[in-house]
């Protein structure tokens, strides 16, 4: 099986119908209610409030955010990768070394979630974490699923209810990614968070997503080192049809030490790692590099689903209007960073998202996408 890596837009993660359990209620005439739950869904709820703890550490500090989120500012020796059981008794890694070519002329904002702009931060040596509701899980079809992908992820997939507007590379090893996102509000369904917001999350998986990996920090696998971003909190500010553009960069590329894979997001703040210890095919490099949207069609009512991806417009409307992906770049066999060359474009389903691709002396590499989902020619 070949490996790859996967920057899949940031703004695509809710995408899943909402699924919430059925119950009844009988009033008396005093206005008092008892509510009666099937048998399945108290079992459920026994199962998640004894999930919770191990994925809801113990706070130092708690960060209410306008939004409704709760951040757990937690210690950081203490967060959910070190409960697996090749990471227990370990401590975050120092930072390692960056990939030569590495830019610092775009300036790094670590204040671009909602949860930070009331001025509030977690404690050195504590990281923040989203506090998981019981909300949260019910909307998940099983506690055993929950903050997991449902379905296989394929990049030529035309089967399972995944759709894809993607650029790619492959053909050599690949030792990193790098590339600015467009942020936006599409209309998707509000399953993992239960609200619209676009949210900066990450998701790892060592066997194509059929049994590990998750969401975030919802299971044992991604080490956080950064005590000002949460991961799974809502971005803020965002673009605007025919208004202001905001873009975030993002980097993920190998330590050439100790072989970890570390993520960036702007011009030098480091998130955190995932361990190589989790991974098999990814254990010494890459395969593939793909970037781009993605998108669930579980036709429940029998047409495509309305579910937008990037700015739920078409690329051929291009800057303002449509999202983009720019400055695609590659971390080499020699921790350089370096353009790259051969970009392809693939979109499945063209007629409900699309995509185009470009280069020019500013943005390098660079490629539209997106769309509305259903539409007349996307019924």
């Amino acid at each position: 099986m070949s490996s790859y890596l996967i920057f899949t837009s940031i703004i695509l993660l809710c995408l899943l119908s909402s699924s919430f359990s059925s119950y009844a209620s009988l009033h008396n005439a005093t206005n008092e209610s008892v509510t009666f739950r099937p048998q399945h869904e108290i079992q459920k709820l026994k199962l998640i409030r004894e999930h919770l703890p191990k994925i809801n550490k113990p706070a130092i500090k708690t960060i209410q955010s306008s939004d409704g989120d709760i951040i757990d500012c937690v210690a950081s020796h203490h967060q959910p990768a070190f409960d697996h059981p090749l990471l227990q008794g370990q401590r975050p890694m120092d930072p390692p070394e960056m990939p030569k070519g590495h830019s610092q002329e775009n300036e790094s904002h670590e204040d671009f979630q909602l949860w930070s702009l009331t001025g509030e931060f977690c404690p050195e040596g504590t990281i923040p974490i989203r506090r998981t509701t019981e909300q949260d899980m019910l909307r998940a079809s099983s506690v055993r699923k929950f903050g997991r992908k449902i379905r296989r992820v394929r990049r030529d997939s035309s089967s399972n209810g995944h759709e894809h507007a993607v650029g790619y590379v492959s053909g050599s090893k690949y030792y990193g990614a790098k590339a600015s996102v467009n942020v936006w509000t599409p209309h998707v369904s509000p399953e993992l968070y239960g609200d619209t917001n676009p949210r900066f999350f990450t998701y790892w998986t060592s066997d194509a997503y059929q049994a590990t990996g998750c969401y975030n920090l919802l299971c044992s696998g991604f080490i956080q080192t950064n005590n000002r971003i949460a991961i799974g909190a809502a971005i803020s500010p965002v673009s605007s049809y025919k208004g202001g553009q905001f873009d975030i960069s993002l980097l993920i590329w190998k330590d050439p030490k100790h072989g970890h894979w570390w993520l960036q997001f702007g011009s030098g703040t480091l998130v955190g790692y995932w361990p190589v210890s989790l991974f098999t095919h990814l254990m010494e490099h890459g395969n593939m590099v793909q970037f781009g949207g993605e998108i669930v069609n579980t036709r429940s009512d029998g047409s495509h689903t309305s579910t937008q991806m990037g700015s739920g417009h078409f690329a051929g409307e291009s800057f303002g209007q449509a999202s983009y992906f720019r400055n695609l770049e590659v971390v080499d066999w020699d921790n350089t960073l370096i353009p790259i060359s051969n970009l392809r474009v693939l979109a499945d389903h063209p007629n409900c998202y699309d995509i185009r691709g470009g280069v020019n002396r500013v943005w390098g590499n660079y490629f539209y996408y997106g769309g509305p989902g259903k539409n007349s020619k996307c019924p």
